[in-house]
């Protein structure tokens, strides 16, 4: 994954990395959370209807020189050219969201990568209980806490992997995949799927997710909640006081500065 207008010092500027640039773990590591930290999940262009570009430059102008966020294409993306640029090998999977009541289609990316010694799950774009550092593939069927919340990945069929989270004291299904390979341009068509069917929800509602140590904050529709050391508070916004939460909370511009 690559792009002209990419920068490994740009990236690292965005998204606050102070460590060092090596293909190891502690790198990959130190990246994938100062991203998720700093990077929020959102789906403004489509709110505002436009359909999510896949062009890599673009990609990079977006969340890199205009310091917006994105949905799962756009941030694994971005993460992708830096893990190109660190010499970091790595693969896209395609991944099947699996908290629906019926079965939907692999509509989510996620990225696999290969390092010292083992293969790792991968991924920034999943909003609410996205993985919050990698996860080793063969490390199944045990519960890994990251921060406060508590993820686990097995293989209940023997072929595709699922990951689930433990919500409310329950392990919830998150997303099922398994390690056929994926070509960027193999999520154009589900890209174009989340960003104009009637169905998918970025386009039924606005919904921007902010990761942080202690916790999250999740903007859907004109519901708040925020998550921080195991407390939850959930809030009604006003339409105007939308704004003001994007840039407050989110440090994404208004709707103002997207339609």
């Amino acid at each position: 994954m690559k792009a002209e207008n990419f920068a490994l010092e740009d990236y690292f500027e965005r998204i606050g990395y102070r460590g060092a640039a090596r293909a190891d773990l502690a790198t990959l590591t130190g990246l994938m959370r100062c991203q998720l930290f700093t990077v929020p999940f959102e789906n403004l262009d489509v709110q505002a209807g436009r359909i999510v570009s896949l062009v890599p430059e673009e990609i990079v102008g977006k969340i890199v020189g205009r310091r917006r966020g994105g949905y799962c294409y756009e941030v694994n993306g971005l993460f992708c050219m830096a893990l190109e640029a660190l010499g970091i090998p790595y693969q896209f999977v395609a991944a099947r969201p699996m908290f629906y009541p019926v079965r939907r289609p692999k509509t989510h990316m996620a990225i696999v990568v290969t390092l010292e010694g083992g293969q790792w799950l991968c991924d920034l774009g999943f909003g609410s209980y996205g993985i919050r550092a990698p996860m080793r593939l063969d490390r199944l069927d045990v519960e890994v806490r990251q921060d406060d919340d508590v993820f686990m990945l097995s293989r209940p069929d023997g072929r595709e992997y699922l990951l689930q989270a433990r919500v409310n004291g329950e392990w919830v299904k998150q997303f099922a995949f398994d390690l056929s390979p994926q070509e960027w341009i193999d999520f154009m068509p589900a890209n174009y799927l989340n960003s104009t069917h009637p169905e998918a929800i970025f386009v039924q509602k606005l919904l921007v997710v902010r990761h942080a140590p202690d916790g999250r904050a999740i903007l859907l529709g004109d519901t708040l909640k925020t998550v921080k050391a195991g407390e939850v508070r959930v809030e009604s916004l006003a339409a105007e006081d939308l704004d003001a939460v994007l840039v407050d909370i989110f440090g994404l511009p208004g709707m103002g500065g997207v339609l």
